[in-house]
């Protein structure tokens, strides 16, 4: 909603959804309308504690000030199309943007409840493996479309009476820092101490390494980082990332160099993130190639086995495959860990997600 109101004689503004700002940029909006500094409080704890999207429901405001604000601000949030339940807990919130379906994960363990949030409709990198590529790319979602997806699921939580989230990876749908801005000012929503109040040691950003906005990520946001590396070489990596033909695993891992350098969130290194697929990555040479390509660079490695999807030609590589990938690896003292996939009976584990509905039997066949 992009309506212009003008406050003053001046000073034009677009009405504002609150989803889409921090406290500071409420603070500001309190300070324009010649309000006291603490209304921005007021307002963003009813955002942020109350879970209401209803600002008529504000009782701690007088009329006069309320009406003020109302003429600039507004709460929109995504509509939850479905809601889908996998037999290990995980459940999967698909929501509505004008039609088109994104998805967000919320996935409980025992000590860890991570909710995987998508960034985009649809994908722009096409990787080969990945179901969500396969959906083509729409368009970027707004700061609002990202913060909502949290905001929602913590409202269920809280009528659920389930476990609160510990974790935000930005994992779903979509390359994050394709969308650069809109993730930023989410990041700072996601940190800001009035809203979410997450560490940064908390959120992980994964990305295939678009090496000019990884450069300039640090000038803004330190949070955790993982980069979706998922072979050894360029040769292999131009086919199942045709991304890697622009930005080539060099640049990434020297720009990944250059982010965890100073950054705290990063302190114990990236992690390096691996699907393994059946005869394609997975030799053991490939292994050994890996530990080469990353000895100078901090990092753990964690190994997922693929997701089959509808009409894909790859297949998951065995067990006694990835294990003996791992065994290399830890051989030169790497850190690895084998990812536990979740939801995969309702098609919400890694690269299954496309924003499309599915009956539990479709990936059975």
């Amino acid at each position: 909603m992009n309506i212009l109101f003008k406050i003053g004689f001046n000073i034009i503004i677009k009405k504002i959804n609150l989803l889409s700002i921090n406290y500071q940029k409420i603070f500001f909006l309190s300070i324009l309308l010649g309000e006291k500094s603490f209304r921005a409080k007021q307002i963003i704890k009813y955002v942020y504690s109350f879970y209401s999207d209803n600002l008529n429901l504000i009782k701690n405001i007088n009329i006069k000030t309320f009406k003020k604000f109302q003429k600039i601000i507004f709460i929109r949030t995504l509509n939850i199309y479905k809601i889908q339940y996998s037999y290990d807990g995980t459940i999967k919130f698909i929501m509505e943007i004008n039609k088109k379906k994104i998805e967000t994960i919320y996935i409980p363990e025992k000590k860890r409840f991570t909710l995987c949030i998508s960034s985009q409709i649809g994908c722009f990198v096409g990787c080969d493996f990945c179901f969500t590529s396969k959906q083509g790319f729409n368009r970027n979602l707004y700061t609002s479309e990202i913060i909502s997806q949290i905001w929602n699921v913590f409202k269920f939580i809280i009528k659920k009476k389930i476990n609160f989230i510990t974790n935000i990876v930005i994992m779903g749908m979509g390359e994050p820092l394709l969308n650069f801005s809109n993730i930023v000012s989410s990041i700072l929503i996601m940190r800001d101490k009035y809203c979410f109040n997450f560490s940064k040691r908390v959120i992980t950003l994964s990305t295939v390494g678009i090496v000019p906005a990884l450069d300039k990520l640090k000038n803004f946001v330190d949070i955790k980082l993982a980069l979706s590396l998922h072979a050894s070489n360029d040769k292999i990596r131009n086919i199942i990332i045709p991304f890697n033909k622009k930005y080539n695993i060099k640049s990434i891992l020297k720009s990944a160099k250059k982010y965890i350098k100073n950054s705290k969130a990063n302190k114990n290194g990236v992690t390096i993130e691996y699907v393994m697929l059946d005869g394609i990555n997975d030799k053991y040479k490939y292994a050994y190639q890996l530990a080469f390509l990353l000895k100078n660079i901090s990092c753990k490695i964690n190994l997922i086995p693929w997701n089959k999807f509808l009409k894909s030609k790859y297949k998951c590589s065995s067990i006694k495959r990835i294990n003996n990938f791992s065994k290399i690896l830890l051989k030169f003292g790497f850190i690895v860990t084998i990812r536990k996939n979740r939801g995969i009976d309702i098609n919400a584990a890694c690269g299954q997600l496309s924003g499309e509905i599915f009956n539990n039997t479709n990936f059975l066949l």
